[in-house]
């Protein structure tokens, strides 16, 4: 070391400090618990229950105040779920060291790290984590960056080279100065980018429900403005009469139990999955994945186990000749006794070479993913052990097709060869010379000389249910997209073996440009020599093709792509910051869990889109309904508790058990069309025969408050009807669920008429409710007839847009 080296000044360090350049870690950079509190309670929808919730109290209609208790439990999920999010959020780190060795006024000395400044020189040790972006000034250390690439990368450093933040000192000594410190270090970028919260939702569901909620919100404050002026002014009812038919129609007009339902329904399936080891950090994501039409896989840890073993070791032509053999095998035991790495490929070297330490070691390089390959200096001679494209250079086509073969029966093969000289300036000596021992290269052997001397064969046993996982994905008509930094002929028939359809397409990722990524994700399947780069990059071209993209990942290196991919899947052995930043996280690696959470999603869409169709039902009949009494200067003849009824009857209650029945059925076509094209015919059906219910008791003079008993019970037979068609085929289990609804209807009526506002009807009002409920059955029917026409087209003609432009 050093020891002229006396750092900064604890002055200049002050003064750095004033001026903004300490090395403050990143902390919340989201919403705080009381913003996520304020916006989910005052909200407009909230605002207007509010206003009419008072009006009703004004009005002393106390039985009309049935709709709160949904209103308060939307509010009080949506808080926790936030709030959630922002912890899981806020937990997000990479740096786990708080303290670190600093000289400061020529001494050493225990420093935080968030009181380093930009020029402070710090000590670096095995063991140590690098906390900013710095330069070793004096010495030399290896640094694992397997947090930053996602491999177990071992990097010599010397002075003058770069020190990414966020790696780990393995073994060595060093000063090194700081030179990008807080938010303008490496490792601080990537959790600025990691933290931000999607700015919109990334559900189709959820964007659909969105929009039904903004356009009820759109039309509500005039609708309900001119219900209450036709109803005061100008047809003279009371206000105590006007508020509640006014309050009636508006909350008919908006989906106040809608995701009430959602959040009960995923939170359910969040349950379930934890069952199955598998934790969701976004509710959501499970119906994201449930749609995703395109997987990006990693081979090591999805297809394959994490262990690693050696298949075999041969000679360069391929030969097993034993005494040769037997010399390189003590030689391949002495060079991996030089190397520290502490990877799963270099325990399996040291499984097959036991260590032997009979030669002594004057210099090593350990394994970089940069140049894929790592090097010892003995005093007899300097070995190379690395990826063989990238060992052998311009000889690699000499053995091309020796490798290729292993590679073609799965097995990763690793050269073994004598290095002469040639990269950085060094120079060549001749391989036949006394003296082999060269310098170590250091950096990409543009020039240099190797020999190969054996090629060692890996392999990662495939996991047990992987065929069985990707043989149900392709039944789904899932694509899978492997991305690895293997060989890719040797992950091509590790796919192949695996059942991945198509994984004889693959190609060599590095020989790939920015612009060639888009026309390479549409044509191959297997992507080798895939740099930490590039993941992001494939996963954006996917995305701007059309498709919806999950993506698994274990490394900070992940963490990008992982936030572009519309639903991100982390293994619980990764990084910690991968597994908070994934929505998803299997708790057990076990990538056979994914067929689980896309039929929990599968279930999710389904049944709530089954329920939000009972929900538009409502909402379109009810804005019907208004628009009809408005114009026509009549009543409107529905209570507030009487919407509450039939909505809890015929929506709450059976779609929240309809939302437990497994339902497998695959996600096809648009959430919104599918739902309002679904709805049309009971809503039409309940308006027309309401409409004509109210024109008829006018006609004959029926009391309005016949009227408004015999228009919930018609309202509610329509509901029942629907229910029935969207449950077909009918079970037993959804046989009980449909009569238990109607049954707790009638006590219901019967029981709690007063709350309710059910009275008896007189019996040319209940004539009139006969003779329209037998007429909506037909009229229903022939309504879905032409509906379901109409839907088949409109949702081929969007599918077929949607494949053109793709």
């Amino acid at each position: 070391m050093d020891s002229n080296s006396r750092g900064l000044s604890a002055a200049r360090v002050n003064e750095l400090l004033q001026q903004g350049k300490g090395n403050t870690q990143i902390e919340n950079i989201g919403k705080t618990n009381r913003e996520i509190i304020r916006e989910n309670i005052f909200t407009y929808f909230n605002l207007m229950f509010f206003i009419m919730a008072i009006l009703l109290v004004i009005s002393g209609a106390w039985n009309s105040l049935t709709f709160l208790p949904v209103i308060i439990c939307n509010a009080l999920i949506g808080i926790f779920q936030g709030i959630k999010a922002k912890n899981i959020l806020d937990r997000l780190k990479v740096l786990h060291q708080t303290t670190v060795t600093a000289i400061r006024d020529g001494e050493e000395k225990i420093v935080h790290v968030d009181k380093l400044v930009l020029g402070d020189v710090i000590v670096l040790s095995a063991g140590s984590q690098i906390c900013a972006d710095a330069v070793v000034l004096d010495g030399e250390i290896s640094v694992n960056e397997a947090l930053l690439t996602g491999e177990a990368d071992e990097i010599n450093k010397k002075s003058g080279d770069e020190l990414m933040s966020g790696s780990f000192v393995v073994s060595g000594k060093c000063l090194a100065e700081l030179t990008r410190v807080g938010q303008d270090s490496y490792i601080s970028k990537l959790m600025l980018k990691a933290k931000k919260m999607p700015s919109s939702e990334q559900s189709e569901m959820v964007k659909s429900i969105n929009k039904i909620v903004a356009f009820a919100g759109l039309i509500i404050i005039p609708v309900g403005i001119l219900l209450f002026v036709q109803s005061f002014f100008i047809q003279g009812n009371s206000f105590a009469e006007s508020v509640p038919s006014m309050v009636a129609a508006l909350i008919g007009m908006i989906p106040e139990g809608l995701y009430l339902l959602l959040s009960i329904t995923l939170g359910l399936s969040t349950i379930r999955l934890a069952k199955q080891k598998v934790m969701l950090h976004d509710m959501r994501s499970i119906e994201t994945l449930a749609r995703v039409d395109t997987i990006c896989v990693d081979k090591t840890g999805t297809i394959t186990d994490n262990s690693m073993l050696v298949a075999d070791a041969v000679l360069s032509d391929g030969s097993k000749e034993p005494e040769a053999l037997d010399y390189y095998v003590n030689l391949i035991a002495d060079y991996i006794g030089c190397v520290p790495d502490d990877n799963i490929t270099m325990h399996a070297l040291e499984d097959y070479f036991p260590i032997r330490n009979s030669r002594t070691c004057l210099s090593f390089h350990s394994f970089s993913s940069k140049f894929k390959y790592s090097g010892v200096q003995f005093k007899d001679g300097t070995y190379l052990m690395g990826a063989p494209e990238f060992v052998l250079q311009d000889e690699y086509e000499n053995y091309k097709d020796l490798i290729n073969s292993y590679a073609s029966v799965g097995l990763r093969v690793l050269c073994f060869a004598s290095y002469f000289g040639g990269a950085d300036g060094t120079s060549i000596i001749d391989e036949n010379s006394d003296d082999l021992s060269v310098e170590l290269p250091n950096g990409v052997l543009t020039g240099a000389r190797t020999k190969p001397l054996v090629f060692i064969l890996l392999q990662n046993p495939i996991r047990e249910n992987a065929p069985a996982t990707f043989a149900y994905f392709k039944k789904q008509g899932v694509n899978v997209k492997v991305i690895s930094g293997d060989n890719p002929m040797t992950v091509s028939n590790v796919a192949a073996n695996a059942g991945i359809e198509n994984s004889d397409k693959y190609v060599d990722a590095s020989t790939l440009d920015d612009g060639d990524i888009p026309a390479a994700v549409r044509e191959y399947t297997v992507f080798g020599r895939v740099s930490p780069e590039q993941k992001q990059k494939i996963v954006k071209a996917l995305k701007r093709d059309g498709h919806t993209v999950a993506m698994t990942g274990d490394g900070v290196n992940d963490i990008l792509a992982m936030k572009d991919a519309d639903c991100s899947v982390a293994m619980a052995a990764g990084s910690d910051a991968a597994v908070q930043a994934a929505q998803v996280v299997l708790m057990d690696d076990d990538f056979a869990n994914m067929p689980k959470i896309v039929a929990e999603g599968r279930r999710n869409i389904n049944n709530i889109e089954r329920t939000a169709t009972l929900f538009l039902v409502k909402n379109i009949f009810s804005l019907l309904l208004a628009v009809f009494s408005i114009i026509n200067v009549v009543t409107y003849p529905l209570q507030p508790s009487q919407i509450t009824m039939v909505s809890l009857f015929n929506i709450g209650i059976p779609g929240f058990f309809l939302a437990m029945e497994p339902n497998h059925k695959r996600i096809e076509g648009h959430f919104l069309i599918k739902v309002l094209l679904k709805a049309m015919p009971a809503a039409l059906t309940d308006f027309l025969a309401i409409a004509a219910l109210v024109v008829f008791g006018n006609t004959f003079g029926v009391d309005q408050v016949d009227v408004s008993v015999a228009s919930t019970f018609l309202l509610a037979i329509v509901g029942f009807i629907i229910l029935a068609n969207i449950c077909y085929p009918l079970n037993k289990y959804r046989l009980r669920v449909i009569g238990g609804c109607i049954l707790g209807m009638i006590l219901a009526a019967i029981i709690f008429n007063d709350l309710f506002s059910i009275s008896h009807v007189s019996m040319k009002c209940a004539m009139l409710f006969v003779l329209f409920a037998i007429a909506t059955e037909p009229f229903m029917r022939y309504l879905t007839m032409f509906f379901t026409f109409v839907e088949e087209k409109v949702q081929s003609n969007l599918a077929f847009t949607k494949d053109k432009r793709t």
